[in-house]
């Protein structure tokens, strides 16, 4: 793939003003336009994008319709079903004290966009930010990511193309690409990928002043306890945890229990894994493989920190990696030292629920987290107790799929929330509009102090008008 040259880059974000600053964008045909243009292209082109996502991670032809292109589609679907309303200016209260006023709520885009995506939904994470970009009105550059470069490349081929050149613009590359685009002056800032660079981001964002939507993960937690049944909570974990070869931002990264549950719920998970991927997942065109080999030899490093319960064989030719669990692991042991993002699920054993809230909110906040138990106190605690970007009770992951659910992390997992409504407003300025007759009469009943209003009677006459 080749990439776009550095010297290129100030002068496709200089066009991308120009078409914002002319109004371009702004008009609701065109933004509908758009994404009626996208919604088609992953349609039209929908088995090309299957394929580079299949070299690239090895997705199957289902999974990559699942969560990548059918998801896109879904979003546009709900975008373009609630765009003018979105748009539509919203009507707010005044205090008595300035009657006659009125007021409201104008939503108005920002400018030009940068996403920023990354490898391992790398078609879903480049687009889906910039359907929220398009819906508000924006310009936009969107950055694939270069360790997904089957899908990257066509990005670059396809959507600039399908879409307006004047106002979207794909720039392929690496470090240098990237360094280069955020030395320019942005609107927004939309980075999906790791705490490291995500640093790296918010310091070039405030060189500007540049707003920022920081997607970038964590160790998302996993609690089992006695009151729900063993074998569908081991289904659910398996399937939240491996798809994508568990290389998913929100994927459970770890498992808490009592000894007696986790005893219960290893070989309930074995079992769930030989129903979903067989006996033989390096054969299985539905399992996933590791994006590159760094990731890969990071990964198998991690096999040594437990007791191997199920899987735990692998290639490093394919870069494949069985779906593998871990018992007896050790809180201080490397695999619980930093997200996964991995097909290894590590089990840690706690005496009880306060042991455990208290092993969740002594790190990070993470991205999700998930709650296996009918117990209602139980949820409760949960709810009120920890901090999490989100908290699903019963199902991991699925909270994706909720348009009218902000998604986006706290504290370290992220700042900012994209998705739904949230995306337009996370790429939208809702600027405040009050409007007040000009008369003698109604500015010196703004201008005077209330008790002298009283006193002349003018607060009265004021209400009596209104009325």
């Amino acid at each position: 793939m080749e990439y776009t040259s550095v010297d290129r880059i100030p002068g496709i974000v200089a066009g991308l003003r120009h078409t914002f600053t002319s109004g371009i964008t702004r008009p609701e045909a065109w933004r509908r336009d758009q994404l009626q243009r996208i919604r088609t292209l992953l349609i039209e082109r929908g088995p090309e994008f299957e394929a580079a996502l299949h070299q690239d991670l090895g997705k199957s032809g289902v999974e990559a319709q699942l969560t990548e292109i059918g998801f896109l589609i879904a979003e546009i679907d709900h975008a373009l079903g609630r765009l003018s309303r979105w748009m539509r200016p919203r009507r707010v209260g005044v205090p008595l004290a300035v009657l006659p006023a009125s007021a409201r709520i104008v939503p108005e885009p920002l400018g030009v966009a940068l996403v920023i995506a990354p490898w391992n939904y790398p078609l879903m994470l480049a687009l889906s930010p910039v359907i929220g970009a398009l819906a508000a009105g924006n310009a936009v550059v969107v950055k694939p990511s270069e360790l997904a470069p089957a899908t990257a490349e066509l990005i670059a081929r396809l959507v600039p193309d399908a879409l307006d050149q004047r106002a979207v613009a794909v720039v392929t590359g690496a470090v240098p690409e990237t360094t280069a685009l955020l030395a320019e002056r942005f609107d927004h800032i939309f980075y999906t990928g790791n705490g490291r660079v995500g640093r790296i981001v918010a310091r070039a964002a405030a060189e500007h002043l540049t707003p920022i939507t920081l997607e970038l993960g964590g160790k998302s937690p996993v609690y089992v306890d006695d009151s729900v049944p063993i074998a569908e909570t081991a289904r659910r974990i398996v399937w939240g945890k491996f798809m994508n070869a568990g290389q998913t931002c929100v994927a459970p990264d770890y498992v808490l229990g009592t000894p007696a549950v986790l005893t219960r719920l290893a070989p309930a998970l074995r079992d769930a894994i030989h129903e979903l991927y067989g006996s033989a997942s390096a054969a299985n065109p539905d399992y996933g493989r590791i994006i590159t080999d760094a990731q890969f030899a990071r990964l198998i490093g991690y096999l040594g920190d437990g007791e191997v319960l199920a899987g735990g064989e692998y290639d490093a030719t394919s870069r494949w990696i069985a779906p593998t669990v871990l018992g007896n692991v050790s809180p201080e042991s490397g695999v619980m030292q930093e997200e996964i993002f991995g097909p290894i699920l590590p089990l840690v054993g706690v005496p009880d629920l306060d042991a455990a809230l208290a092993f969740v909110t002594a790190r990070d906040k993470p991205l999700a987290a998930y709650v296996f138990s009918s117990t209602r106190e139980v949820r409760d605690r949960w709810e009120s107790e920890t901090s999490s970007g989100a908290l699903n009770f019963g199902i991991p992951v699925l909270h994706l799929v909720a348009h009218e659910l902000p998604f986006g992390g706290v504290g370290e997992s992220g700042t900012g929330a994209y998705h739904g409504e949230r995306s337009f407003l996370t790429f939208s300025h809702e600027k405040a509009v009050l409007s007040k007759p000009l008369s003698p009469e109604t500015l010196a009943a703004t201008i005077m102090p209330p008790f002298t209003r009283n006193k002349a009677g003018l607060a009265r006459g004021g209400m009596r008008r209104l009325l």
